[in-house]
């Protein structure tokens, strides 16, 4: 091994908890930009919620090479487990609304009006 792989394994909690930090956070801002009285914010919520999650990520690695938290600098590595949590959020919301609207049941009544 390197001495990069020593000081940033690829394993470590670490990562665990960059992955699960901007999944949430994906899941969260979308949920909060379905609910917006503005249309173009709930039809694009997942892509809110993963733009808005993968720049809280960029922030906290600018944070760690500007110093303000106790870490070795900026990571790759954590960059990467950023955007994986990410892309893993916002396919289980692709999946989710795929589901939820081809679902006969889903709430949604169509009323044909006779002409």
């Amino acid at each position: 091994m390197n001495n990069d792989d020593d000081k940033d394994p690829w394993l470590a909690p670490d990562k665990l908890y960059h992955f699960l930090f901007c999944f949430f956070l994906t899941l969260f801002f979308s949920a909060l930009a379905s609910l917006s009285r503005y249309h173009f914010l709930r039809s694009h919520s997942t892509r809110v919620g993963s733009i808005l999650s993968l720049l809280a990520g960029a922030a906290k690695e600018a944070a760690d090479q500007l110093g303000f938290f106790p870490s070795a600098g900026a990571s790759a590595r954590d960059a990467l487990a950023d955007l994986l949590g990410v892309l893993v959020a916002a396919m289980a919301l692709s999946l989710w609304n795929r589901l939820h609207r081809s679902r006969p049941d889903s709430g949604h009544t169509r009323r044909v009006l006779p002409v």
